[in-house]
């Protein structure tokens, strides 16, 4: 099952969320699915993403990415008229300096409009 959530993860081109791979795989279990997803994002395969839609997005790390806050944080589009959202990987978040006694754990900019598909 996790050969087959990934082949599909890289045959997208943007994130999608645990109902979107459910509904691809009739005949699998929700909660293999969603383990695979933890697998991934333990091991640093894939990133989950927090789009202001109120559902978590999987897409796939590309070969340098560590998905740390120091290092490789990157925009998200989220575009209003499709509802996908994609990695903006070229694009990164600079670092953010909070204040002292403040620990940053996670950080994830979103920029919703039109994507190029919706907007042609």
């Amino acid at each position: 099952m996790r050969l087959l959530v990934l082949q599909f993860l890289m045959n997208k081109n943007h994130a999608l969320s645990l109902t979107d791979i459910e509904n691809y795989f009739d005949n699998s279990d929700r909660t293999t699915i969603y383990r695979t997803l933890k697998t991934f994002l333990k091991n640093g395969i894939a990133h989950q993403i927090d789009d202001g839609t109120g559902v978590t997005k999987y897409a796939l790390c590309q070969d340098n990415c560590n998905c740390e806050i120091e290092t490789d944080l990157h925009l998200h589009f989220h575009c209003t008229k499709c509802n996908e959202t994609v990695c903006l990987t070229d694009y990164k978040i600079p670092k953010i300096k909070v204040p002292e006694g403040f620990v940053s754990e996670n950080v994830n900019l979103v920029v919703k409009g039109v994507c190029d598909k919706c907007n042609a």
